[in-house]
This record gives structure tokens, sequence and C-alpha cells, in this order.
């Protein structure tokens, strides 16, 4: 179990999680989830996690298919500019490693913006706390779980 998959059970939501096997050569860790799971692209969201302007760090979640718009999440969170965070600021502020990053149970709690377009979908895909490990359930259950809001936040990549 992983923190993102205990803080799923805790909440008592439904939730499925999905489990293959992680190539260290592939090149796109969500891309690769939704081939291995032959789930659409659009339907695997990414976690990213960025810098607000010196006003501390968020989390963006997009699709695997497309990339995160740093002027639009920047505008969600109230702020001028946003930028990637470095990897090892990612992994101490999460508790979680580049590709495995989970939007659910971080060890300390950071805005969070959904993509809009997740609402598109009964239920969507994010990573359950490890490379390989992939939880899915609705767009409103991450939502509450995070207390995320939705905006459009993804360009195409």
């Amino acid at each position: 179990m992983t923190p993102g998959i205990n803080a799923a059970k805790k909440a008592k939501i439904s939730y499925n999680v999905h489990q293959y096997e992680h190539d260290a050569a592939h090149s796109s860790y969500g891309l690769e989830a939704a081939e291995k799971m032959n789930v659409a692209p659009e339907r695997v969201f990414k976690t990213l996690v960025v810098n607000l302007d010196g006003k501390g760090m968020a989390v963006g979640v997009v699709p695997v298919s497309s990339m995160l718009n740093m002027k639009a999440i920047a505008k969600a969170a109230g702020v001028k500019k946003a930028a990637m965070a470095e990897a090892a600021e990612v992994e101490k502020s999460t508790g979680y490693v580049l590709g495995g990053v989970s939007p659910l149970g971080q060890k300390k709690r950071l805005p969070t913006v959904i993509d809009a377009s997740a609402k598109n979908f009964e239920t969507i895909f994010v990573s359950a706390g490890r490379r390989g490990l992939e939880i899915e359930l609705s767009p409103q259950d991450l939502a509450a779980l995070t207390a995320a809001s939705f905006s459009d936040i993804a360009s195409q990549s």
C-alpha cells in the first residue's frame, strides 16, 4: 500500500488499483501507463509540481497526452508566474519519486488544480504513488480528497 491508496481507502471512496510492469527505458511514465493499461491517454493524468512565483508550490494534474500550461496554472493559483519545481524539491515535499508522484497522500498537502478535461470522464487514472501503479477514481473524488479546483491548465503537446 502507498500513502495515495491509503488516502482513498480511508476516505471510503470507490477506486480501483491497476498495476503494470514499469519499463525504465520508456521515455514517458504517463504514456507508458496509458499503453500498458490499454487506456486512452486523455484519461490518464500526470501529477506535476510547480513553484509559484516565490509563494510556495502547487500541484497540476493534467492528461499525459498534454503539457501543463504555466500561465494557466499560475492564473488558477492567483500568482503571476509558475515554473516546474526541481526534482529534489518535488520528492522532499510529496514523499514520492518522480514518475510515481500521486496527487493523493502527499507528505505536505499542496494547493492542487486538476485540468477541467477530467470532468469529461466518469473515472480517470492517476499515479497511486509508485511507478507502475495507478489508481482509478472519479475526478470529483480526486478533487474532494485533494481540496482541488478544476481549471483549463493543459496545453496540447
